[in-house]
């Protein structure tokens, strides 16, 4: 990931960014969608992609993760993560093809975290 002004760099900046702005909502695979700990669940129909992080570890490709940052039709903004490319776990439970049905609407950080 480059480097921009204030961009987040690593997995833990982003995360922290979510908690202060309580927005740390993770979004875990279930038989009902994709689902909150609130166990609110919701359709790709309902979800939008807002931005996608790539962080690549520095000598070991296992390391790779991607997070996506979500926001629900309700106004519910939260993350999934999954390891990067061939070490992606979810081959199984439907997650690579619900994400793949979810809107994409790039947003820049500054839409995304301007306070």
């Amino acid at each position: 990931m480059s480097i921009h002004n204030n961009e987040m760099t690593t997995l833990s900046q982003v995360l922290e960014r979510l908690r202060l702005r309580k927005q740390d909502n993770e979004f875990k695979m279930s038989e009902g969608g994709f689902c909150t700990g609130s166990n609110k669940c919701y359709s790709p129909e309902q979800l939008t992609i807002i931005k996608v992080y790539r962080f690549e570890g520095d000598s070991d490709p296992a390391d790779s993760s991607v997070l996506y940052l979500m926001e629900a039709n309700d106004g519910l903004v939260g993350y999934t993560i999954d390891a990067y490319g061939v070490y992606s776990n979810h081959e199984d439970d439907g997650y690579d093809d619900f994400l793949k049905k979810i809107q994409v609407a790039e947003r820049d950080e500054q839409q995304i975290f301007a306070d």
